[in-house]
C-alpha cells in the first residue's frame, strides 16, 4: 500500500519546531508511510515585507543550499526504507509574480515536488497573513468590512495563483485551498462560496494540478475540518483531480494529524 505525506515542514522553518529531519522520518516509518515530501516555506519574494510579528513566514534564502543538501543526504540514507522528496511550499503573493518566477527559475531544478499556497492578502494597501491568529483575522474583518469579503478575496487570489504564469517550475499542487476557514467557528461566513470553490476546482482540473488534502484544519480549535472539507474533496475527485494527503506538520508529533478522520 502506498501511503504518502506530501506536506511536511522541517527544522528550517523559522516558526516551527527544531525537531530534526530524522525524527519526522522515523515517525513516518513507524506509521507505515512509504513516501514523504518535505515542503519547507520558501523565502518570501524579494521586495515583499513579511507582516507577521516575528517576520518568520518563510525560511531564509541563505539556508536553501543547506536545506537541499541535507535532503540529498537523507534520500541516500533512507533509500531502502522510504521515498524522500525535496520540495518547497511557495507563497503566491499577488503582484510579485515576477520575483516568484525568478526564484523558481533559480531553485526549481532542486525541487522534486512543491506546493503553491496563499497566506497573504492585500486590501487597500495593507498586507496581512490571514491564518496567523484570530486577532489578525478579526482586524482584517474590520479592514475589509466583513468576513465574507475576506473569503471572496481569498478565493479570488487562489484562483489567480492557479492561473499565474510562474514559469516551468511552478508547483503542481495547490495548498490548503480552504485555509480562509481556519477561524470559522469564531467568525463564520454567511454562505459556502461554492461558486468560488467550484471555479477553482475546474481551473485545477483543466491545468492538471493536484490538491493538497490537508489534515491541519482538523486539529485547529476554531476550524474543525480538513482543508478542503469532504464535500469539496468529492467534487475534486469527480473532476479527476488527484488529492495528496498532507499533514502540514511543523513538528514530528504532527505527522499523520487529521488523517484518521479524512476520506482517504
Amino acid at each position: 500500500m502506498v501511503k504518502i505525506d506530501g506536506h511536511i515542514h522541517t527544522p528550517f522553518c523559522p516558526h516551527g519546531s527544531t525537531d530534526p529531519f530524522q525524527m519526522y522520518i522515523e515517525r513516518a516509518l513507524s506509521l507505515g508511510y512509504t513516501a514523504l515530501t518535505f515542503t519547507e516555506h520558501a523565502p518570501l519574494p524579494n521586495g515583499f515585507e513579511d507582516t507577521t510579528p516575528d517576520r518568520d513566514s518563510g525560511m531564509s534564502s541563505e539556508h536553501l543550499t543547506e536545506y537541499f543538501q541535507t535532503l540529498d543526504t537523507l534520500k541516500e540514507k533512507y533509500k531502502d526504507k522510504i521515498i524522500i522528496r525535496a520540495g518547497l511550499e511557495v507563497d503566491y503573493i499577488e503582484g510579485f509574480e515576477k520575483e516568484t518566477t525568478e526564484f523558481l527559475n533559480r531553485f526549481g531544478g532542486r525541487m522534486d515536488d512543491g506546493i503553491l499556497s496563499v497566506h497573504f492578502l492585500q486590501h487597500k494597501g495593507k498586507w496581512e497573513c490571514l491564518d496567523f491568529s484570530p486577532e489578525v483575522f478579526k482586524s482584517m474583518m474590520e479592514h475589509y468590512g466583513s468576513v465574507d469579503a475576506i473569503y471572496e478575496h481569498y478565493y479570488d487570489t487562489v484562483l489567480k495563483s492557479i492561473r499565474a504564469d510562474l514559469g516551468p517550475h511552478k508547483p503542481k499542487r495547490i495548498g490548503h485551498m480552504t485555509l480562509v476557514k481556519k477561524f470559522q467557528k469564531l467568525y463564520p461566513a454567511t454562505h459556502s462560496f461554492s461558486d468560488k470553490t467550484s471555479l477553482i476546482l475546474k481551473e485545477m482540473a483543466y491545468r492538471q494540478l493536484e490538491l493538497d488534502y490537508n489534515g491541519a484544519g482538523l486539529v485547529k480549535p476554531y476550524c474543525g475540518e480538513s482543508y478542503p472539507p469532504a464535500d469539496i474533496l468529492q467534487k475534486a475527485l469527480s473532476l479527476g483531480i488527484q488529492p495528496v494527503y498532507g499533514s502540514d506538520a511543523h513538528s514530528a508529533a504532527g505527522m499523520d494529524q487529521g488523517r484518521g478522520e479524512m476520506e482517504m
